[in-house]
C-alpha cells in the first residue's frame, strides 16, 4: 500500500474580495483577465505602462463587478517598481492574495537585422519583470502562508520559430524561472507557482510588435480569444496547478516538436513564411516595445475573421488527424520491435 503524503496540497482562492494584482493590465491578455476577475467581485491591483489606458480599464472593472480596482502606472523592467507595487496593495488592502506577471511586447525580425536595444528591451519586460514581480511577492506570501503567484509564459515557451528570438527566449526563461521558484516555495505548501501557455490569441501584440521583416506580420492560426487566457488564470487561481495551455490545436505542434524535432526544425522555417508574414510591405520601427502606444492598449486585435477561422478548423482537424496517424505509427514500431 502506498503510504499518502502529509504534505498540504496547493490552495486556492476564494475569489470574492480576493486581492488580485495584475501587471501588463491594459491591454489583451492583462485586461481579459482583469475583466474576469471583476466579475468574481476581487478587488484588483492594475499595472501598465501608461496611467489613461489603465484607467479606462479600471472602469470597466468597476462595472464588471469590482468593489475596488487601484491603478499603478510602472515600467515592469524597474525591480523598485515592483516593491513598490507590492507596498501599495498591503497598504490599500492588507494582502495580496493572488499576482498575475502578464506584461509582455513582442519583435519580429532575424537576429542579425533585430537592434540589440530591441531585442534586450524583450528580454527585460518579459522575463525580468517575471523576475522582479516574483521576488517582490514572494515575501508577502510567506508571511501570509499563502499566495497564488500565476506567470504568463506561451506556447513559445515550449518550441520556437523564425523570427521571434527574443520573444521565445524569455517565454522559455519563464518556463524554466517558474520550475525553479515552485521549488524554492516547496517549504511553503499554501503559496501555489503556476504558469499558464497561451497560444497565438486575438490580442493588439502582433500589429504593435517591433518589425525587422519588411513585410507586415499575423499570429499563426488558429487565433482563440484572450477571454479563454482569462479563463484558465481564473482557474488557476481557483484550483492551482502546475501548468495550463491554452489553445489545445496549436500545442499539437509541441508533441510534434518533441517526437520530431528534426522534421519540425526543418518545416517551421516555410511554415512562418507562409502563414506569419504578409505580403504588404511595412516599415521598420520599434513598436510599442521601446515607447508606449496608446493604440495598442486594446482587449482585442480583430485576427478572428470568420474565413481565419474556417481555416484554423480546417487546420485543426489536419493536425489532428497527422498527430493521431504520427504516435498509432510510433506504437507500431515500438510493438513491433519488443517481439
Amino acid at each position: 500500500m502506498t503510504a499518502r503524503s502529509t504534505r498540504p496540497r496547493r490552495r486556492g482562492v476564494d475569489l470574492d474580495g480576493a486581492v488580485v494584482v495584475i501587471t501588463g493590465a491594459s491591454s489583451g491578455i492583462g485586461r481579459a483577465t482583469a475583466h474576469r476577475f471583476a466579475a468574481e467581485h476581487a478587488r484588483l491591483v492594475l499595472a501598465a505602462r501608461a496611467a489613461a489606458p489603465l484607467d479606462e480599464v479600471a472602469a470597466e472593472c468597476r462595472d464588471a463587478g469590482a468593489p475596488s480596482v487601484l491603478t499603478v502606472p510602472l515600467d515592469v523592467v524597474d525591480a523598485a517598481a515592483h516593491e513598490r507595487l507590492v507596498a501599495r496593495a498591503v497598504t490599500a488592502f492588507g494582502r495580496v492574495d493572488v499576482w498575475v506577471n502578464n506584461a509582455a511586447v513582442m519583435s519580429y525580425g532575424t537576429v542579425e537585422k533585430t537592434p540589440v536595444e530591441i531585442q534586450q528591451r524583450i528580454v527585460e519586460v518579459n522575463l525580468l519583470g517575471v523576475m522582479w514581480g516574483t521576488r517582490a511577492v514572494l515575501p508577502v506570501f510567506r508571511r501570509q502562508g499563502r499566495g497564488v503567484l500565476i506567470n504568463v509564459s506561451s506556447l513559445y515557451g515550449k518550441v520556437a520559430t523564425p523570427y521571434v528570438s527574443g520573444y521565445a527566449a524569455s517565454k522559455f526563461g519563464i518556463l524554466g524561472f517558474t520550475q525553479t521558484v515552485r521549488q524554492e516555495m516547496h517549504d511553503a505548501p499554501g503559496v501555489a507557482v503556476c504558469a499558464v501557455l497561451p497560444g497565438s490569441m486575438d490580442t493588439p501584440i502582433f500589429q504593435h510588435a517591433a518589425n525587422y521583416l519588411g513585410r507586415a506580420v499575423k499570429p499563426v492560426p488558429p487565433v482563440s480569444s484572450p477571454v479563454r487566457v482569462a479563463r484558465a488564470i481564473v482557474d488557476l487561481a481557483r484550483r492551482p496547478r502546475r501548468q495550463a495551455q491554452v489553445g489545445q490545436l496549436q500545442h499539437l505542434v509541441s508533441i510534434g516538436h518533441a517526437l520530431l524535432p528534426r522534421a519540425y526544425g526543418d518545416l517551421a522555417p516555410g511554415v512562418m513564411r507562409f502563414v506569419a508574414v504578409g505580403r504588404r510591405p511595412q516599415a521598420s520601427g520599434p513598436g510599442n516595445v521601446l515607447p508606449p502606444d496608446a493604440a495598442s492598449d486594446a482587449l482585442l486585435g480583430h485576427w478572428r475573421s470568420p474565413r481565419a477561422r474556417a481555416a484554423a478548423a480546417a487546420l485543426g482537424v489536419a493536425g489532428t488527424t497527422a498527430a493521431g496517424r504520427l504516435l498509432w505509427g510510433l506504437r507500431t514500431r515500438r510493438q513491433e520491435g519488443s517481439h
